[in-house]
């Protein structure tokens, strides 16, 4: 059943931190797989799961930077993984599946922003393939044992920035038209809160449910593309509280992969530890997920174009 893009009152908020959410909970005997999970929210998410009991794979381009970032922590394994190269991804689904293990929480979590015009070696524009495209070939790659959880959720990580571009399916990989950094980033953002959609209808039946999560504003490794000028515009337009801190950064995250309050629930934009509100397309609020990133007819259309861009469908 579709469920209602609305706030369902969760008793957290903004300030929430993942430990927080879990509090006493213990996550014993399950598997997750956080992308990006050895850096910024992504290293506090895999902090938080495995602090709870969960083993957490934690696929990485940088190995070694990971390998440093996440000793100390019990129960995390590493593994390699690109993202932006299309064979890395099979290779790493591939050896996980042989594991014969299931996966109950799947969190697509990393990502990059406003960076230059590149493209990979299909010819796509670098922030629609590594953000989306990478996590779909991904998340459908390990269908088989999202399957084999019975009971498992796909978190994956959308953005306020959704609002600034919706998908353009004319030229989404800027051949034609002029390259806008935050415009590509804002697309593939949107992809993400559309991808969660869709994937949730095709994973109810199977009992995986799919979340996208807006998780806050917060000044981490994902702003390396900006300039210290664009990086000090951003900050003197915001106030100090507009920021979060990596540990409420990561709440949302957290809440969708684990929460029982979310039991039966599926293919929502979530924010601030909580559904978020539908806005309008000319809403200025810095809040709420627009109507660009919540149609299932785009979500439908998205779905079909990134499996002919991939070459991936979801295995039985």
């Amino acid at each position: 059943m579709t469920t209602k893009q609305a706030p369902i009152h969760s008793g957290f908020g903004a300030r929430t931190t993942a430990r927080e959410v879990i509090g006493s909970r213990r996550l014993d005997g399950l598997i997750a797989v956080v992308t990006g999970g050895y850096a910024g929210v992504g290293l506090e998410t895999t902090r938080v799961l495995s602090a709870a009991g969960a083993t957490v794979i934690v696929p990485a381009r940088t190995p070694d930077k990971a390998r440093t970032a996440l000793a100390g922590l019990e129960r995390v394994e590493l593994e390699r993984l690109d993202l932006f190269e299309p064979a890395s991804i099979d290779s790493f689904a591939a050896r996980f599946l042989e594991s014969g293990r299931p996966i109950h929480m799947l969190v697509n979590n990393a990502g990059i922003m406003a960076t230059p015009l590149v493209r990979d070696a299909r010819g796509f524009e670098s922030q629609l393939a590594t953000n989306h495209l990478g996590h779909f070939q991904l998340t459908a790659r390990l269908w088989p044992a999202l399957r084999k959880a019975n009971g498992a959720r796909v978190v994956t990580l959308s953005s306020r920035g959704h609002r600034r571009a919706a998908i353009d399916f004319e030229d989404p990989h800027f051949e034609r038209r002029p390259y806008d950094k935050w415009a590509a980033y804002g697309q593939s953002k949107t992809a993400n809160a559309l991808f969660a959609l869709a994937l949730d209808v095709r994973g109810e039946p199977h009992r995986i449910r799919a979340f996208s999560v807006h998780p806050g504003a917060i000044l981490t490794e994902l702003v390396r593309s900006l300039s210290n000028e664009e990086l000090r515009a951003i900050q003197a337009a915001n106030p100090g509280d507009f920021y979060k801190t990596l540990e409420q950064g990561a709440a949302t995250s957290v809440w969708c992969a684990t929460s029982p309050q979310l039991d039966g629930m599926g293919g929502v934009y979530c924010e601030d530890v909580d559904l978020a509100e539908p806005v309008p397309a000319d809403s200025p609020e810095q809040r709420g997920v627009k109507p660009w990133a919540r149609d299932p007819e785009l979500a439908e259309r998205l779905w079909t174009k990134s499996e002919e861009w991939t070459g991936v469908k979801l295995t039985p």
